[in-house]
């Protein structure tokens, strides 16, 4: 499943130019910037693709920023956009760091294309690799995405056929004050004429 996901996001980096501008995020990097307790720091970025936009922001603002992502040609892009990101080809779900090394990590669009029940044992690590005081952003579907409170299938998204995976809202939020987690904020956003959850955890 994951091996046919990066084949799709290798696509889709074959036509990224002409995509650039679909997602604005501007108004979700500003909230998210502000709730930070550093001026500069150290940024993880879960599924970087091609750098932009959060690492190409924070890089921008003077911070150190590492990207993991699965496809090796969003990676290309990555260093075309942002020479000076450090990243790592490597699967999400695998990725692993030492305690305590960032200030902030970001996981935008990329969660919840892998199956819900491993959702739990990533926001460990996320909590783990989080300096005390740290925060954390991740982008998670719902149903007002899906159409379904719990959703384990495909959806179709600019012409691929996604896997797409999550549980309700109430129960995620349980497993991560379970971990540790805070939640300093959820919020709907319609970005690109689609709707997520957007959540900043703070450890």
């Amino acid at each position: 499943m994951q091996s046919d996901l990066r084949k799709i996001y290798d696509r889709f980096a074959e036509t990224y130019e002409k995509n650039r501008g679909l997602f604005d995020m501007t108004d979700v990097i500003a909230d998210f910037h502000q709730r930070l307790n550093c001026q500069t720091g150290h940024l993880l970025d879960l599924g970087c693709g091609a750098g932009e936009p959060f690492p190409a922001y924070f890089i921008g603002q003077g911070w150190q920023v590492t990207g993991v992502d699965f496809s090796q040609k969003m990676l290309a892009l990555a260093h075309h956009y942002q020479p000076s990101l450090k990243t790592i080809c490597a699967d999400i779900g695998e990725a692993d760091f030492l305690a305590e090394q960032f200030d902030a990590v970001t996981a935008i669009y990329c969660l919840f294309h892998i199956e819900y029940t491993k959702h739990e044992k990533i926001f460990q690590k996320i909590y783990r690799w989080l300096k005390p005081g740290g925060k954390a952003l991740f982008t998670y579907a719902t149903k007002e995405y899906t159409g379904a409170e719990i959703f384990n299938d495909y959806k179709e998204f600019m012409g691929e056929r996604l896997f797409y995976s999550h549980t309700t809202p109430e129960h995620l939020a349980e497993t991560l004050k379970s971990i540790g987690f805070t939640i300093d904020s959820t919020q709907y956003r319609q970005i690109g004429g689609e709707t997520f959850l957007w959540l900043t955890l703070a450890k």
